[in-house]
């Protein structure tokens, strides 16, 4: 079966920490290009980050850069994302999604995130993980 699953979510006082993964299985992640998005309440779904393969380029939002990190383990075939310094604004359900065999440049990862149209190359879903940031 062919799928992604998140995991990681849950409740973070402001200013903590939290680790997200994206499990895939049925497939293999060593070819395709993940994402991280999010829908917070009320509000349109919105691109976290993205990395290609081999980690030889990594995107992130202007909300997420310089607090988050994204990172993958192919062998695992886990893709992760490392949130610290998180505030209340980052509450939300996080999705996670796979393009395969993207273009080597990256501008899928970037484009995708940023609300382009190569988001939808973005073939596998998961059902995403909710994180509430609260005190």
């Amino acid at each position: 079966q062919v799928q992604l699953v998140e995991s990681g979510g849950g409740l973070v006082q402001p200013g903590g920490s939290l680790k997200l993964s994206c499990k895939a299985s049925g497939f293999r992640l060593d070819d395709t290009a993940v994402a991280w998005f999010r829908r917070a309440p009320g509000k349109e779904r919105e691109g976290v980050s993205c990395i290609m393969m081999n980690e030889a380029y990594t995107y992130y939002s202007d909300s997420a850069g310089g607090r988050f990190t994204i990172s993958r383990d192919n062998y695992a075939n886990t893709a992760y994302l490392q949130m610290h310094n998180m505030r209340p604004e980052d509450t939300g359900v996080y999705f996670c999604a796979a393009y395969p065999r993207p273009p080597e440049s990256g501008y899928v990862c970037f484009d995708s995130i940023h609300g382009g149209a190569s988001v939808y190359g973005m073939r596998y879903w998961g059902k995403g993980t909710p994180v509430t940031v609260s005190s």
